[in-house]
């Protein structure tokens, strides 16, 4: 195993729907301080399936310590509250619990939305920024990190609000359903926009991030965007959710 020379370091992962990610991060800094290593989320998404993914991260890094794991799904003390878009055999489960019977570590894990926040107000486009923080994580879903005055508020699934068909506005909105119905930039930008007008008047925050890999093709859709509030892209682009893991695991190391 890795030796472990300081607290300020951990392993953080990000567990997406087409691929899990991991790099050690300094969480003093907030930089990668290892190349991101990638492996595809297996087909199925199935807890024993992504636990072998995660043990292969740990291994190529030979890493000994605590690990932050950015999930996508709302995570209360550890544990799944509902399935989202992976197996449904995910909800009630206890994640670090598996996860540490996997790979002999302690694990702190995070709603993936959540860490790229911290990321985000920690080393981002948010951290000269109080009031009312807003983090959208744009892709598979829509992920949503709310802060007040650089506190998270966790588990904020804005995501899940329905839309006029019954559906999370999120199998309407988010990127997989640009995908999905091949939209061009233009018509999805439009539907984006709806999401972001909707919850501008639910809770009127003071600043939006725009986050997921989406993001980096915002002048494609930028014009699409009419929301009042000020927004930008996040600036930690796809290691948001390895950076915030990393930090939440610093906080709560043991």
């Amino acid at each position: 195993m890795r030796p472990f020379k300081n607290h300020m370091e951990i392993l953080g992962i990000d567990v997406g729907g087409s691929g899990i990610k991991g790099a050690i991060v300094d969480t003093k800094s907030g930089y990668l301080i290892s190349d991101r290593f990638r492996i595809p989320t297996p087909e199925g998404r199935r807890p024993d399936d992504i636990a072998d993914v995660i043990s292969n991260i740990q291994e190529h890094f030979n890493w000994n310590d605590n690990i932050g794991v950015a999930f996508p799904t709302v995570v209360v003390n550890g544990k799944a509250k509902y399935h989202s878009n992976l197996d449904e055999s995910w909800k009630g489960l206890q994640i670090d619990d598996l996860f540490r019977g996997r790979c002999n570590q302690i694990f702190n894990v995070i709603n993936d939305a959540d860490a790229a926040g911290l990321a985000e107000m920690k080393f981002g486009a948010g951290r000269h920024h109080s009031g009312v923080v807003l983090m959208v994580t744009i892709g598979t879903g829509l992920g949503s990190g709310l802060f007040y005055d650089g506190v998270l508020v966790p588990n904020f699934e804005l995501g899940h609000l329905y839309y006029k068909n019954g559906d999370p506005i999120e199998f309407y909105a988010a990127d997989s359903a640009r995908k999905r119905e091949e939209l061009s930039f233009e018509k999805w930008g439009k539907r984006l926009n709806r999401f972001l007008k909707h919850i501008e008047r639910v809770i009127n925050p003071d600043f939006i991030i725009l986050g997921g890999g989406v993001s980096k093709h915002i002048h494609k859709y930028r014009d699409q965007i009419t929301i009042q509030t000020p927004f930008v892209v996040g600036e930690k682009e796809n290691n948001s959710g390895i950076i915030g893991a990393a930090a939440y695991a610093a906080d709560h190391h043991k």
